[in-house]
């Protein structure tokens, strides 16, 4: 009777290690990681369409001074628009046509990748830091700290976000000095605010229950036994362990928040009319319905956020299966 694929294997290495000359090479965890994240074909996809991304939103001014030399608010009201207000096609020398007000669509979808990058990666990251930190105070703490923190998030997690979100951005744009003393200016910066204040509590309901099961573990018995601190056991012991958790949220939270800032800018109290977003363009197509006459106004934004969210979602579960041991290949 054949021995089954995985017996052999381990007979095999069992042999190796017993062999003279034959060395078992261990690997750390980057590489078994590496090893199962490129097994993913459509994650890696999903990652090098994020990489072109990048470099296209970085190299935006560039490549729209050598490509078309003109920027995204620039009109060109004789040649783009027509006697009747309608915008012109897409033609050789203006590959995604022209909006209303006889702007280059292509120049001001590139530029709206910036605006979606930055917000995305922005608002990711301060959510990221301030759930994280309090996740781990009300984990390790408990009682009234982990009561006050996670009341706390009830109350953030049970607002209606969406128009919680547009109230505070109406708010903060009807004057030019903005609010909190002028520190938050209508704009890119308001909307990162906003995102930021409403998307930290999932990823601090998740380090909370993590750091619930970690901090009866062995290794935090002898941290302590040691004389390390407070501080020191919970940032230097507990927080590497969260790492894999919270690289997984937050890079599936990404994609959420470049949608939720195409909401804003789709209602017209997100990015203002001379900053080019995804958002606002679908907006301003759908505007007296344009979108019906000028199909491109609508196509070129959409397609490229859609590609943007689902790569970033591809990455996140490919990432999600790679740091995970327990996931079956």
């Amino acid at each position: 009777m054949a021995q089954p694929a995985s017996e052999v294997a381990i007979s095999e290495g069992l042999e190796a290690i017993g062999t003279p000359g034959v060395s078992v090479v261990g690997r750390t965890p980057w590489q078994i990681f590496w090893g199962r994240f490129r097994k993913d074909t459509v994650a890696i996809a999903g990652a090098l369409f994020i990489l072109a991304l990048i470099i296209v939103a970085v190299t935006a001014p560039i490549l729209s001074k050598v490509l078309v030399h003109h920027g995204p608010n620039q009109q060109f009201s004789d040649i783009g628009v027509n006697e009747f207000g309608l915008p012109a096609g897409p033609n050789p020398q203006f590959w995604f046509g022209f909006d209303q007000a006889g702007r280059d669509v292509f120049v001001r979808t590139i530029y709206g990748a910036r605006t979606s990058l930055v917000v995305a990666f922005f608002a990711t990251g301060i959510s990221v830091i301030v759930g994280v930190f309090l996740g781990v105070i009300a984990g390790f703490f408990r009682g009234w700290i982990d009561t006050l923190i996670s009341r706390t998030i009830d109350v953030v997690m049970s607002l209606p976000i969406l128009l919680f979100a547009i109230g505070i951005a109406a708010a903060c744009s009807i004057s030019a000095k903005g609010c909190v003393a002028g520190l938050v200016q209508p704009g890119l910066v308001l909307v990162v605010v906003i995102i930021s204040l409403v998307n930290w509590t999932y990823i601090a309901r998740i380090v909370r229950g993590q750091v619930f099961s970690l901090r009866e573990r062995e290794f935090v018995e002898a941290a302590r036994s040691m004389g390390a601190g407070n501080l020191r056991i919970m940032f230097r012991e507990l927080l590497p362990n969260l790492a894999a958790p919270i690289i997984v949220y937050a890079t599936l939270i990404v994609p959420n928040n470049i949608l939720f800032e195409a909401a804003l800018s789709f209602l017209g109290v997100g990015i203002p009319q001379t900053t080019p977003s995804w958002g606002r363009m679908l907006s301003d197509a759908s505007s007296s319905q344009i979108f019906t006459v000028a199909w491109w106004m609508m196509l070129f934004p959409g397609v490229f956020l859609l590609l943007t969210t689902l790569a970033f979602n591809l990455v996140g579960d490919g990432l999600r299966d790679a740091l995970d041991p327990k996931t079956a290949r």
